[in-house]
């Protein structure tokens, strides 16, 4: 072919690339062509040690970043949630109730800020404090009765026994001081003890026999009514106003 009628775009460039091949067919497969040098023919050791340095600082600045972490550290504090749950501040002061700093751990792992765990708190006293009040004292109320059946000998001795007691106490008894009575063992006994004194009088009204003064009883009924009586059970509480209806009914 005429050399002025050679077209490089189509030259046929496999005999060019014959002494290239050559070269490079000495480079072994697993070696990356940046570590090899062809006139040699052996790895350029100072390029794969520098490439080995850099590859172990990169490793060691993504164990110090966690992307992820860092994200939701930004998204908490957008939020109001402290940097550590340590720093939260509730006010519980006047709750039933201490802070429970195990709680507010989990609380803060899962992104609470100060507002929601002072809601926490407003809601357990509004919610869980009464449920676990009536539960105590259901269960006292199964202690008392348990001290009731061991008083009086068995279940069925104690099972008359309360029939009869629920009958004179309805019939002879003001609503209220025959309520407070029965809700206590001490209370029950002094009911037991004013039936079997006094089984057969009425006692419908301040006039009848067996009552003192409307003043004492007004003042034993918003005694029954106090906390001390009808949650705490306080002892001595509890004995005094036994013993004010013990005086009432029985002299």
């Amino acid at each position: 072919m005429d050399n002025n009628d050679k077209n490089l775009l189509k030259q046929d460039v496999s005999s060019a690339n014959i002494e290239e091949k050559a070269v490079n067919d000495d480079r072994p497969e697993n070696v990356p062509e940046k570590f090899w040098d062809p006139k040699t023919k052996s790895i350029r050791t100072e390029a794969l040690l520098k490439s080995y340095s850099e590859l172990e600082k990169m490793i060691g600045r993504s164990t110090l970043f966690d992307p992820e972490k860092d994200e939701r550290s930004k998204l908490y504090k957008m939020f109001g949630v402290p940097e550590k749950a340590e720093d939260y501040a509730p006010d519980v002061e006047k709750k039933p109730f201490e802070r429970d700093m195990s709680m507010e751990q989990r609380l803060h792992e899962k992104g609470f800020n100060q507002e929601q765990l002072q809601e926490i708190y407003d809601l357990a006293e509004e919610k869980l404090v009464p449920l676990v009040v009536e539960l105590a004292r259901e269960f006292e109320a199964d202690r008392e009765v348990e001290r009731l059946v061991n008083h009086f000998g068995s279940e069925e001795q104690w099972q008359e026994v309360s029939r009869q007691l629920y009958q004179f106490g309805s019939k002879h008894l003001p609503q209220e001081a025959f309520k407070g009575l029965s809700s206590s063992f001490e209370g029950v006994l002094a009911l037991y003890n004013m039936m079997k004194n006094n089984e057969g009088l009425e006692f419908a009204s301040s006039s009848d026999a067996g009552y003192t003064s409307g003043a004492n009883e007004d003042e034993l009924k918003s005694m029954m009514k106090d906390p001390r009586y009808w949650r705490e059970k306080d002892p001595a509480f509890v004995k005094k106003v036994t013993d004010g209806y013990k005086a009432l009914y029985n002299e």
